[in-house]
């Protein structure tokens, strides 16, 4: 089920909102609320694959029942023995369901034999809420904060919806106080829900519609220059907006609920710099493994050599991440490299440069990194790349491309300034003004209803970021 559906807006979110409202807080207690948002939490997981709650359930109640031992047993070795078992378990799973086909394949690439795919469906979110469990128990080892006892609130923050399929990654001191103590108040309710809207303004509105542009390049015989270069600002608008919007929705939806989530995106189509970039996109994976992975390494605290290593590493996972395939682990490492050569060698050389020309070389290599992500496969990688550089093109301009062009030229306007912050500092001074009690629900109510009727309309709603 996608925030981004009918059945959501219109059937399982109002009932939700219900039965949660509705339920008493004796004494300011959450445990009743908490019951309900963790039923609600599984009714949506199981929607579309009732069977893998078992395995969601398995590793919420090993991870909780290990956190004891690793922190009563914790400055002893026997206390990280429990933590790599919550590891090894957590993981474990992961990698089963997620990397047991591609790793198939390649030994049957590899070795020409001729074993059987098993042909796993991805458990949903299940990259997300491992992440969440293994943060929980790794702090844990480290004497961050201790254990929680309730198994039940536990598994509300494991499985709370509004963060199971894509995030952020939520890490446990973030919501620990939040889960027995928090405010659902009306206020917090009417913020919680514009920035609902505003996600599903995002996604339905601006996201889906340069989806189809991507759809339509996708089948076409345009080979031309234009059409190339509109498929990757299509693209890149449309993995911004689907993502974003969809974290605009969950940290909607957590508030509402009286939950405060980290930010995951912080304009990164402005950044000056690759580094910068991974500041700003997807802040709570990137943070994740720097913290869980990068550090444990070493860091940057060791000979250059290992610290080359380090990010390798660390980028060859972020790539697998995303998905079991070559093109996402070129596109890891395709960072790596670049951050690499940043730190080395342009450390010196991108802070003389202008804004804008620093602007325009991360904005041009955020692109082709685009073009790795989205590619069928390693050959179709080649092909773009050369197309958008005028190399085995139709030409500089076909009928097509000119024909998308002008039917999608307002919209992606539009999307590109919604990726700046100039739209947030118009609303901020607008806010000043007494009318804007008024245009704001007015605009909100709008969006709300065009993004209805878009979803009512017509059928393509993808979700990017569902697969992982």
């Amino acid at each position: 089920m996608l925030f981004s559906s009918i059945t959501f807006l219109y059937y399982f979110l109002p009932v939700t909102l219900v039965a949660y409202f509705v339920t008493p807080r004796p004494k300011g207690s959450q445990k009743y609320r908490n019951l309900v948002l963790l039923l609600a939490s599984l009714v949506f997981y199981a929607w579309g694959e009732p069977a893998y709650i078992a395995l969601m359930a398995a590793q919420c109640v090993s991870a909780w029942a290990l956190g004891f031992l690793i922190y009563r047993y914790r400055g002893r070795r026997v206390s990280l023995g429990f933590t790599i078992l919550s590891v090894v378990l957590g993981f474990g799973g992961l990698v089963f369901f997620k990397y047991t086909d591609f790793l198939i394949a390649n030994v049957n690439a590899l070795l020409h034999s001729k074993l059987g795919l098993l042909g796993l469906a991805l458990p949903i979110g299940i990259s997300f809420y491992t992440f969440h469990i293994q943060s929980y128990t790794i702090d844990l080892y480290r004497g961050k904060f201790v254990p929680q006892r309730n198994l039940l609130t536990f598994a509300t923050y494991v499985a709370m919806f509004p963060a199971l399929v894509a995030g952020p990654i939520v890490r446990y001191p973030t919501v620990e106080r939040q889960l027995t103590a928090r405010d659902a108040s009306i206020d917090r309710f009417a913020t919680g829900a514009r920035r609902f809207v505003m996600g599903l303004a995002k996604k339905v509105l601006i996201a889906n519609v340069m989806g189809e542009l991507v759809a339509v390049y996708k089948v076409s015989a345009d080979t031309s220059v234009l059409f190339a270069w509109l498929y990757v600002v299509a693209f890149a608008l449309q993995i911004y907006f689907d993502f974003s919007g969809y974290s605009d929705m969950a940290l909607g939806l957590a508030r509402i609920f009286g939950f405060d989530l980290p930010e995951n995106f912080n304009y990164p189509y402005i950044a000056a710099s690759i580094t910068d970039f991974w500041r700003r996109w997807h802040i709570s994976m990137s943070s994740w493994f720097r913290d869980y992975v990068y550090i444990p390494l070493g860091g940057n605290r060791v000979s250059v050599p290992r610290h080359l290593v380090n990010i390798l590493v660390v980028w060859a996972l972020t790539g697998l991440w995303h998905g079991a395939a070559w093109n996402f682990v070129l596109w890891g490492m395709y960072f790596a490299v670049l951050l690499i050569v940043e730190k080395y060698v342009l450390s010196r050389v991108l802070p003389k440069l202008p804004q804008w020309a620093r602007h325009a070389y991360a904005m041009v290599l955020v692109a082709v990194s685009w073009v790795i992500f989205d590619a069928d496969g390693l050959a179709s990688i080649g092909s773009t790349l050369a197309h958008l550089v005028g190399v085995g093109t139709s030409g500089l301009a076909g009928p097509e491309a000119l024909y998308y062009l002008r039917s999608y030229a307002v919209p992606i306007v539009v999307a590109v300034f919604g990726c700046t912050p100039v739209l947030k500092r118009v609303a901020t001074r607008l806010a000043a003004h007494r009318a804007f009690t008024i245009i704001e629900p007015v605009v909100v109510g709008a969006l709300l209803i065009l993004a209805t009727a878009y979803l009512v309309d017509g059928s393509f709603n993808p979700f990017i970021y569902f697969r992982f």
